[in-house]
């Protein structure tokens, strides 16, 4: 068949047909270049587009910043599409806020020089070493983050005129005294109340419900029973750590393998050493004189531990006698490591000089090195060996899985037929309740995309943890839609019941309400004074109201608030002010309150020039 195509290929038609393609592809680069882009722009502010190669770029920007501070959180979030449109879409009326601002500042004739953006530039702490402008280093730096001078100045120019305009707007903000003075009263103040609650379960068993009733609820909230997408799949899973328990090692294959590594099964020689430790300090003559006038006194018979003890300058092991802890070679700085494997049991060092300071050191006492058995190590051998054996097949068998899975990309039986394994099926769930396995994001992702439920596709290879893949199918799928009545019937048959109990206790609340106001007497209410407004102890619905009622003017106040199972009568009794107002308190709520007013102040700024100007959010067709 190829040799008919190349043949035909030769003549007259096929010629002319060729000259006509290359002459389409030919005016449609030159188009690309002469023309106009067909772009379609993600906003236009005032005549000024937002491409979205500049919200894509800004919209990446923001991902990083997300996952550098939510961790391992943000792959969770990262997997819901809808929240990360949400992301999007900020970002772009950040982009928006940020063009009307920059034309307002234009509007207003607001400039930065040049020799503004210098000093910036030059008290960038970035950009500085030892506290001094380093021209190296904001080169380098502008090299890492892929700009030229020109273009960071123009970028520092832009911003820099931007906070001209905000710290304009929005600077001049303040917060009097009296105003955190009041809102630390209000947070601070304190209610003796009395209440009483009228549960709504007693009622329920005098309630019932009818069918029209429960149809009638249905149809008049039909949003509230909305089925969420759901999905069974087949799959396939290799696992590493269950290929390894197939895997059979004989004892001759261990010894071998022990016998080909005994240098990895040999324990290190170790030493327990100990020193006289003087500091370097300003006067590093000094330092050394010391130490050798010690090294003198140990040559004329004084004790190590007792010199330790009072000449050291390192406290915590001069308290020891000077001894440190057992090492191995390698572990402690070279010259320290030198001298102490070169010493005998007992012997001290000449003074040595390392970072730290000059130390005289004593090789307190030697373990030697030690060949570990083959039985000490053969269980630890066995499971090596097995894990390397069951690695190697893994790899094997995911190629097998994945060419397969591929070439045949309509069923799993075939890549299951070619491992020797089952295809399994998971039970129905939606996107909060996937089975373990398939709760990783990027699992769940795959198992609700297009490719798996739409096209009816096998997903890639998906990896679970090391060495654990799975490759998925859709083996059923509901799309999300409204429950049918019988699946919810009961449910609503309780809310219903549920509603009049309440209201049953609504109506006994309000006689009670009544009685209390004629009568003021609450003898059989719970009291509880001074109470607060962060009080966990009481139902958080009896704590917003009883500070949400007016203060007692002369008798108490009362009134009902619904709980989640029935109702509150709340007696407000008193209203006591603050105790006392700390001071670090009243500065904290000057800072949250100045940071709020600026806020809002921004917000009403690009609310204005969002209201003055024309700004459209273009859709391609």
């Amino acid at each position: 068949m190829l040799e008919k195509i190349r043949e035909g290929s030769q003549g007259v038609i096929a010629k002319s047909i060729l000259i006509l393609v290359i002459l389409s592809f030919a005016f449609t680069g030159v188009s690309s270049y002469l023309g106009s882009s067909t772009e379609v722009a993600a906003a236009t502010v005032n005549g000024e587009e937002i491409s979205n190669s500049a919200l894509e770029q800004a919209y990446q920007n923001e991902r990083g910043r997300l996952e550098q501070q939510l961790g391992d959180m943000f792959a969770t979030l990262s997997a819901d599409d809808n929240y990360m449109q949400s992301v999007k879409q900020s970002v772009l009326e950040r982009l928006v806020a940020e063009k009307l601002l920059d034309q307002n500042a234009a509007e207003l004739g607001l400039r930065v020089s040049d020799e503004q953006i210098k000093a910036a530039i030059l008290a960038e702490p970035a950009f500085q070493t030892d506290g001094v402008f380093d021209n190296d280093r904001y080169q380098a730096i502008l090299r890492q983050l892929g700009y030229q001078a020109n273009t960071f100045r123009d970028m520092m120019r832009t911003d820099m005129t931007r906070r001209q305009l905000v710290a304009t707007l929005v600077g001049s903000e303040f917060v009097l005294p009296g105003e955190a003075q009041y809102v630390a009263d209000l947070q601070g103040q304190t209610r003796d109340i009395d209440y009483k609650i009228i549960d709504a379960t007693p009622f329920l068993a005098e309630i019932s419900v009818t069918d029209e009733q429960i149809q009638t609820y249905y149809n008049a909230n039909l949003a509230q029973f909305v089925r969420p997408e759901v999905v069974s799949l087949d799959y396939i899973e290799l696992d590493a750590n269950e290929l390894a328990k197939d895997v059979k090692i004989t004892d001759a294959d261990a010894q071998a393998y022990y016998d080909e590594h005994k240098a990895n099964y040999t324990q290190a020689e170790k030493r327990l050493a100990a020193h006289i430790l003087v500091q370097l300090g300003d006067d590093e003559d000094a330092a050394k004189a010391k130490a050798e006038a010690i090294y003198k006194q140990l040559q004329d018979g004084a004790d190590f531990a007792e010199l330790a003890k009072t000449e050291s300058e390192d406290t915590f092991s001069g308290e020891q006698g000077g001894q440190l802890d057992w090492f191995e070679a390698g572990v402690m700085e070279p010259e320290f490591d030198t001298a102490l494997f070169a010493l005998n049991k007992g012997e001290y060092s000449n003074v040595v000089k390392t970072n730290f300071g000059y130390h005289i050191i004593k090789a307190v006492d030697i373990q030697a090195g030690a060949q570990a058995s083959f039985a000490d190590v053969k269980d630890k051998i066995v499971a090596q060996l097995q894990d390397k054996q069951a690695v190697d097949k893994f790899y094997e068998l995911q190629q097998i899985l994945a060419d397969t899975s591929y070439e045949v990309p309509d069923t799993l039986a075939e890549a299951a037929k070619d491992l020797d394994v089952e295809v399994k099926t998971t039970p129905e769930f939606t996107r909060t309740n996937a089975p373990e396995l398939f709760s990783k994001p990027d699992i769940l992702k795959e198992a609700f995309s297009s490719n798996v439920l739409l096209d009816g596709m096998n997903s890639d290879v998906l990896e679970v943890a090391p060495n654990h893949v799975v490759v998925i199918r859709a083996n059923s799928h509901k799309a999300a839609g409204t429950m049918e009545l019988a699946d919810v019937r009961n449910a609503i048959a309780n809310r219903l019941k549920q509603e009049q109990a309440n209201e049953a206790a609504r109506k006994q609340a309000q006689e009670a309400m009544t009685e209390v106001e004629a009568s003021g007497v609450t003898a059989d209410y719970i009291a509880k004074a001074k109470l607060a407004r962060f009080d966990q102890e009481i139902d958080g619905a009896i704590v917003n109201k009883a500070f949400a009622m007016a203060q007692p003017a002369g008798k108490a106040s009362v009134d009902t608030v619904a709980l989640a199972n029935g109702y509150a009568v709340i007696v407000l009794k008193q209203v006591n002010a603050a105790d006392g107002v700390d001071a670090g308190l009243l500065d904290a709520l000057k800072q949250r309150l100045s940071s709020q007013y600026s806020e809002n102040d921004y917000r009403a700024v690009i609310a204005s020039l969002k209201a003055k100007g024309e700004v459209l959010y273009p859709v391609a067709e």
